[in-house]
C-alpha cells in the first residue's frame, strides 16, 4: 500500500444509528436443510441478533417467500420475538427485486445493510450484492445465514467478498454496534447474543477495582 493509499484507508465503523438488519426467510420449511450451521444454531443466531438488534434501536425488515406454501411462516422463536414486526411476504427469489423491502430499507435512512438469510447462497447473497449495487455498504451475518453444504457456503462467500459485502459473525456485528461496556443496555445485549458471563466478569473486575482495601501499615497490629 502507497503512502497516499494508506492516509485514505478507513475503518467506517458499524453503529446502531447507520445499519438497518434484513431478515430473509428463515421460515420453518427452509430452516431444516441447513448444515452450516446447524438448525438449531441457526435459529439461536438469528434471534440472538434480532433481539440484540431490538434492543439496541436498530430498525429490521423481515421477508419471506410465499408464507403461506410449502416453505410456511418464519419460525416460531423469531415469530414470537418479532410479533409487532410488518413481515414483507413476496415472490421475488432476490428480496432487493421487491419495491415494498427496498423502500423499507430506504425509509429507515441508514447507510449500511445487515443481511442474514436462511440460505447463504440466495437468501443472504443476492441482496447482499444488491444492496452494495444500490449504494449501500452490506454486512453478511454468516452464522445467522444458513448452507445445504461446505460447497454452497464457501462459493457463497467467495462470491459475496469479490463484490464488496463485509463477511461476518453475528457477535462481532452486536458487538461492534454496542460500542461501550458501560453501555446501560450492555448486560441485554450480552444475554440476548448468549454471553451474559461477560457481564458478571465485568462487575466482579469493576467491584475488585473499586474495593480500595489499604493493607496495613507495619507496626499498628
Amino acid at each position: 500500500m502507497s503512502e497516499d493509499e494508506f492516509k485514505h484507508a478507513t475503518y467506517d465503523r458499524l453503529t446502531r444509528t447507520n445499519a438497518v438488519l434484513l431478515l430473509v426467510d428463515h421460515q420453518v420449511g427452509l430452516v431444516a436443510g441447513s448444515r452450516y450451521p446447524e438448525p438449531q444454531d441457526l435459529r439461536k443466531n438469528a434471534v440472538g441478533l434480532a433481539r440484540a438488534s431490538m434492543i439496541l434501536g436498530v430498525p429490521i425488515v423481515v421477508t419471506t417467500t410465499m408464507a403461506a406454501g410449502m416453505f410456511g411462516p418464519i419460525f416460531p422463536e423469531l415469530a414470537n420475538l418479532l410479533k409487532d414486526q410488518e413481515i414483507i411476504d413476496r415472490t421475488t427469489v432476490n428480496p432487493f427485486d421487491e419495491p415494498r423491502i427496498t423502500s423499507s430499507i430506504k425509509r429507515t435512512g441508514r447507510s449500511k445493510v445487515i443481511v442474514a438469510g436462511v440460505n447463504t447462497a440466495v437468501c443472504t447473497c443476492f441482496p447482499a450484492i444488491s444492496a452494495v449495487n444500490a449504494g449501500y455498504a452490506a454486512y453478511a451475518a454468516i452464522d445467522a445465514s444458513g448452507a445445504f453444504d461446505a460447497t454452497e457456503q464457501q462459493t457463497a462467500m467467495i462470491r459475496m467478498t469479490q463484490a464488496g459485502v463485509i463477511m461476518v459473525d453475528y457477535n462481532a456485528i452486536v458487538v461492534e454496534m454496542l460500542a461501550n461496556n458501560t453501555d446501560r443496555l450492555a448486560s441485554q445485549v450480552y444475554a440476548a447474543i448468549g454471553l451474559s458471563h461477560f457481564v458478571s466478569m465485568r462487575d466482579i473486575y469493576s467491584t475488585i477495582m473499586t474495593s480500595k482495601i489499604v493493607p496495613p501499615v507495619r507496626g499498628t497490629q
